[in-house]
């Protein structure tokens, strides 16, 4: 049974084209490493085009970008996880100085599951929504 999770939509004080060109490269990712809560998120490795982590209580998730849309759309699929997911990030310009941004996963789960994870699954949606929303995409 397919279910879908979303952030919140986020405003973002940069262009549309600068944002999508740091978060489609996961190498930039190491600018905000450090704002990552340690107690929730381990063993984060990233390249160009793939993520790996371990998330406090889930375990071991693996994401890469299969698609990618300039300058509107990164798509994941997960690929060394407990669940099969499927996650994106949508940008929308908003004025050529600020852009809007929401966080979607899309994920197989059962219903048991469901219910165990669709609230910390949102919680941590959100999160991650902060934290790319504080990101600072001039440099």
């Amino acid at each position: 049974m397919s279910s879908k999770f979303e952030s919140s939509i986020r405003q973002i004080d940069a262009p549309q084209a600068k944002v999508y060109e740091t978060l489609s490269n996961l190498q930039n990712l190491e600018r905000v490493k450090d704002r990552l809560p340690e107690d929730k998120l381990q063993n984060l490795t990233f390249d160009n085009d793939s993520i790996s982590l371990e998330v406090a209580p889930v375990g071991k998730i693996a994401m890469r970008i299969v698609e990618r849309e300039e300058p509107q759309t990164i798509k994941f699929e997960s690929v060394d996880s407990p669940m099969h997911f499927n996650f994106w990030i949508q940008l929308l310009p908003v004025t050529d100085e600020t852009c809007k941004m929401k966080l979607t996963i899309k994920a197989e789960l059962n219903p048991f599951i469901k219910a165990m994870v669709s609230r910390p699954l949102q919680e941590g949606l959100e999160k991650m929504a902060d934290m790319l929303q504080s990101v600072k995409y001039d440099g």
